[in-house]
């Protein structure tokens, strides 16, 4: 189920505290918070549960939540086993 439209999108209080008096990089846990205008052109370090990557906010982004654009898993490539040949 969508949010309720009348609650308006989440954005974290302690993400908006850092963003008014902060020029350098950002770093959150909250990977629910929705990407709003006055982010653009910063860069916010998202943690994945493991390391924090880096996400820079550009107007594609806008309205999206952080976590959209991180990972958790590791992406594991199916790799072709090579058979032995008989003689």
């Amino acid at each position: 189920m969508p949010r309720a439209l009348w609650k308006g999108p989440f954005i974290s209080n302690d993400l908006i505290r850092k963003l008014d008096y902060s020029n350098k990089i950002l770093r959150t846990r909250n990977r629910s918070t929705v990407i709003i205008p006055s982010f653009l052109g910063k860069i916010i370090e998202v943690y994945n549960g493991k390391t924090y990557f880096p996400v820079l906010i550009t107007e594609d982004k806008l309205g999206y939540k952080l976590g959209s654009f991180i990972f958790t898993r590791n992406y594991k490539k199916f790799t072709k086993v090579e058979r032995k040949l008989k003689k």
